[in-house]
Order: structure tokens, then sequence, then C-alpha cells
């Protein structure tokens, strides 16, 4: 059972997996119970489910998938790919953010985002991983990690845990950022993240303002479909620990000349 805004790699994932896949409207979990109630009692159930959603910048309602995973004898597999070294105690994420780590079944994540490197990694207790390692075939047919990726990952690890003040950074230039864009009437969404989603609703007014943008010195990635619905194209504006106030201001004031020029805010 996967929330209808889960990565791409995830529902790829759940085809190579040949199961009855099923999905449920974005953080709607009146609509996850229905699912979870049209399944047999004594079927398999897995909600797949990212922790933070790369592109609306919005959190999983992981309290509630919990109780539901309990109630219909489920299990959780949430993907923390965008989650990790921001929320949570030295940055250990969403599930730790909401303090549900042991109610979690399966973690996974990436080293490509906070970990500044490649690969990624799958946490669960240890007879899932065993089987995992036994029976995933993309997992035994691939190459192991290299040394470098595993170093530059490792470090980075060790970074986060011994320098907190750039999680605090980050955050406090995230929380400044969010009400810039707020008060300057960007349309951002539900976004709890340093991703900040500032929608265009127009596939070609999204290209102009990504060329605009870049044009003054702003550096944002457009969103399009197949990666969103049509109505519902935007640019990702995201935040790292490396970004002072100083740049927020001068991004923020970049995107508001270019969003004022094509009419989308006034």
């Amino acid at each position: 059972l996967c929330d209808d805004r889960d990565h791409a790699s995830i529902v790829d994932g759940r085809r190579l997996s040949f199961s009855t896949s099923l999905k449920y409207k974005h953080n709607d979990m009146e609509d996850l119970e229905r699912k979870l109630q049209s399944c047999r009692p004594e079927a398999v159930k897995l909600i797949v489910v990212d922790g933070v959603f790369s592109m609306e910048g919005d959190l999983a309602n992981l309290p509630e998938i919990i109780r539901l995973k309990h109630k219909y004898n489920a299990s959780v597999m949430v993907d923390e790919a965008h989650g990790l070294g921001v929320f949570g105690r030295q940055g250990r994420g969403v599930c730790d953010y909401f303090g549900l780590t042991d109610d979690v079944d399966l973690i996974m994540g990436t080293f490509s985002k906070s970990l500044a490197s490649i690969g990624g990694f799958i946490a669960a207790d240890k007879s899932i991983i065993n089987y995992l390692r036994h029976t995933t075939r993309t997992y035994i047919f691939s190459a192991s990690n290299t040394p470098a990726a595993t170093a530059a990952a490792l470090e980075a690890l060790h970074i986060i845990q011994k320098e907190p003040e750039r999680i605090e950074h980050l955050w406090e230039v995230t929380n400044y950022a969010l009400k810039r864009f707020r008060d300057a009437g960007f349309e951002i969404g539900d976004t709890q993240s340093p991703i900040i989603p500032l929608y265009v609703r127009d596939t070609d007014k999204t290209f102009l303002v990504t060329k605009l943008a870049f044009d003054e010195g702003v550096f944002i990635n457009p969103v399009i479909p197949p990666a969103c619905a049509p109505q519902d194209t935007l640019v990702r504006f995201a935040l790292m620990a490396t970004h002072t106030k100083e740049h927020v201001d001068m991004a923020v004031d970049k995107l508001i000349k270019v969003f004022r020029q094509l009419d989308i805010i006034k």
C-alpha cells in the first residue's frame, strides 16, 4: 500500500515485487484505512511511504499510519531519503522525530542527499535483513558500494553527529525562508521541511520561471509531469546548511521579481 505521491523508486520497487499493489490518496488516512479494510485479514500487508515527500516537502502522517498498522496487522516501511540529517535527534530522520522508530519495520535511506555520496541502506531486524540478502534480486546482482563512497558517507554521518549546529542553522534558515515566501504571497502548500515547493500550476511557465531565475543567479529545479500532475507543476526551492539568510533574501527577492513578471503572484 503506497501513498500516491511516493517517490518513483518506490513505484519501481512495487512493480518488481509482483505483489498486489494499492495506492491511497496523499496523506489521506481515511483512504488508507479503506484500502486496508479491502485486504484479506490474513494477507501480508506492507505500507510503504516517504518520510518527507520529495516534491511537496510535507511529512507522512506517521503516527496515524502506525496506529493503522497495529489495527490491521500490517507492516510499515519508511523512506528516509529526505529526513536523514534533517529531522530527529542528531538527524536520525522522521521516524525518530515522531518517536516511532521502534514501530517501523523497515527504514531505508540514501547516501546521496545529506550524506553527499552515493549508495543507500535498509535498516530492519536481523530476520528481515537476512531474508532480503538472500531473496532480493536487485541486491544480489548489484556490485558493492565503492570504498570511497562508503568512506564519504561515514564521514558525513560523523560530521552530522559531531556538529549539531549545522542542523540548527538549517532550520533557522528554513523557517526564515518559509516566512518570507508566505509573506510574499507564494503558494507553498503544506511543506514542513527545507524542501519548499513554489507552485506555478502551468508547465510552460514553470520552464520560464526556471530560466528567468537562472538568469538572475538563482538555481531551482522545475517539477513537471510525470513527477507531478499537470495542474501541480512547481519549482523546488531546496535549502542546505551552508545557505545563509542573506542567500535567502537574495533568492526570494529575485523570485518575487520573476513570479510577478509572469503574473503568478501579485
